[in-house]
């Protein structure tokens, strides 16, 4: 800027600037980037990436959610596609590369329309017009479900476990997840609630996927602190304490001087006494197993086995909240408090060797409200990325339960918004009839991603798609196993409505944010990794690959 013949500097030294159609064009470039990384993953035929970071560790994953958390993005823009795969995990648990995939697609057709110079406000302006029309169209062609219904939902747990590492034992799995979120679910004021953190995963190495199992209670990943305790209990009573079986340490430093041996003697019967008092407690309430969340000491061990009760130190907080839930029972914060009426109950607690580690197994509680699932799997890459698509399983499973509607997966329902959009859009009118229609194709490129990473010839597939919807079936789909075109619903290809719903609204959204986007300026020392020399705005598309990956 000047002022006459004299510059006015306003932004420090050091500050980059990015202005008008240059902004747009390196934000949009970001992002698109990002969506390009993900779009090879997508559907059951889609591919795995491997992540490695700086120390070497290496995660295998197809999930958007996973490899976006993994990578990492220096670019502020890319880093707004990685928020919408978040969203989608957190709302919905499946659809994450779906949702980055049409962000993508429809920064890629604005970017078109901003080369025919129309305006980024008339572009937003269709794209919200389209998303309102999408939904519609969406909620048009749902169906109900009820909880009833378990042959449905284990087709929906199925459908998401297509696309991962699983799909070898989806029938297994998909039974095991619809158990699981059919047993924690509950019924308020007619509406069916599902909370997932009455579920709860462990996985061990060994063994086959299909040895997975679930278990109506808890599965705590310890064992017994000594050997001397039974490996079974029958009728358990059981304490739940957050609080250490140790003599307790001071507040400050302190030192004891002892000037004789009978001083020592006695020093060291107090230290026992009180471990002594501390079992004592537990005895007199009747307990006959006791989880602790903080450690148990030596002493104290020798004393509960020699009162043959069954005890396991350092619980997680989450884990010792289920059994409380599961058992009936209440977390006591001082033992010398413990009564008997916080104790819990289940029909055995007993130790048992999965493979390599060792379990304790907490069933026939009181309150079958709370189970676990028991992963098992060859590798701990293969049952790290088990425990991915089953949650995402048990996500999709717990959505349609709670809004009682699903919709038809393998690009059925993009199909078909793509079809109403383009009959829609010339009573839209004006310029933002383009962004309509670029929006149709945007959310076209979902059935065509599917087909293009199942090796299918996408204009093949994307013509006989386009022929069935215009013909009314609705539900007509891609099948990346056969490669023709098919009714989903009857393939039983299905998903919740909400996964649909947030894939829609999110990549609008964030898709135009961005485009709403016309000045990048980055202060000296806001960037990040890959990011222009001085820490300045990185390079644009620059995003410092994980592993070595660049973008």
């Amino acid at each position: 800027m000047y002022a006459g013949n004299q510059p006015v500097i306003i932004l420090k030294e050091g500050t980059q600037r990015e202005t008008g159609r240059n902004a747009q064009s390196s934000n949009i470039t970001a992002a698109r980037a990002i969506a390009n990384t993900v779009k090879t993953t997508l559907g059951p035929r889609g591919m795995d990436k491997m992540l490695v970071d700086s120390m070497g560790d290496v995660v295998i994953t197809n999930d958007g959610a996973t490899i976006l958390k993994e990578i990492d993005v220096a670019h502020p823009a890319a880093k707004m596609l990685i928020e919408v795969a978040k969203t989608q995990d957190e709302q919905c648990g499946d659809g994450t590369t779906t949702s980055v995939v049409l962000t993508g697609e429809l920064l890629a057709a604005a970017q078109e329309l901003l080369e025919q110079n129309v305006h980024s406000t008339t572009i937003t302006a269709g794209y919200r017009i389209a998303s309102e029309k999408a939904i519609e169209v969406l909620e048009s062609i749902a169906k109900n479900i009820k909880i009833t219904d378990k042959v449905t939902l284990q087709n929906i747990a199925g459908t998401s476990l297509a696309s991962k590492a699983a799909s070898g034992a989806g029938k297994v799995l998909s039974k095991i997840v619809v158990d699981a979120v059919t047993s924690v679910a509950e019924t308020r004021d007619g509406e069916t609630l599902v909370d997932l953190d009455n579920i709860q995963v462990q996985k061990t190495q060994g063994g086959t996927v299909s040895d997975t199992e679930l278990i109506k209670g808890i599965v705590l990943d310890k064992e017994r602190v000594h050997n001397g305790m039974p490996l079974n209990v029958e009728k358990a009573k059981i304490a739940l304490v957050n609080a250490a079986f140790e003599i307790k340490k001071t507040e400050v430093d302190a030192k004891i001087q002892i000037t004789d041996p009978s001083q020592l003697n006695s020093f060291l019967a107090e230290e026992e006494s009180t471990l002594k008092k501390l079992v004592d407690a537990v005895v007199k309430v009747g307990a006959n197993v006791v989880v602790c969340q903080k450690g148990i000491d030596d002493l104290a061990q020798h004393f509960l086995a020699k009162n043959g009760i069954y005890a396991v130190r350092r619980a997680k907080k989450s884990d010792l909240e289920k059994l409380a839930k599961a058992t009936g029972g209440n977390i006591v914060n001082s033992v010398m408090e413990l009564e008997k009426a916080d104790l819990g109950s289940a029909g055995t607690v007993e130790e048992r060797k999965v493979g390599d580690d060792k379990f304790t197994f907490v069933t026939e509680c009181r309150n079958p409200k709370a189970v676990s699932i028991l992963l098992r799997g060859g590798t701990e890459h293969v049952v790290d990325e088990l425990e991915r698509a089953l949650n995402d399983a048990l996500h999709v499973t717990a959505v349609a339960l709670e809004d009682g509607q699903i919709t038809p997966g393998g690009g059925a329902a993009a199909s078909e918004i793509a079809l109403r959009l383009r009959e829609y859009a010339p009573s839209v009118g004006g310029r933002e009839q383009m962004a309509v229609e670029a929006f149709a194709d945007a959310i076209e490129s979902i059935p065509r991603t599917l087909a293009e990473n199942a090796g299918l010839d996408e204009i093949d597939i994307m013509i006989a798609l386009r022929k069935a919807h215009k013909s009314g079936k609705k539900s007509a789909g891609v099948n990346v196993f056969t490669g023709k075109v098919e009714d989903m619903f009857k393939n039983n290809v299905i998903e919740p409505i909400r996964v649909g719903l947030q894939e829609i609204n999110s990549s609008t959204e964030a898709a135009t944010m961005i485009l709403r986007i016309d000045d990048v300026i980055a202060s000296k020392g806001g960037g990040g990794g890959g990011g222009a020399p001085g820490g300045g705005m990185p390079d644009m598309g620059g995003m410092g690959g994980m592993g070595g990956m660049d973008f």
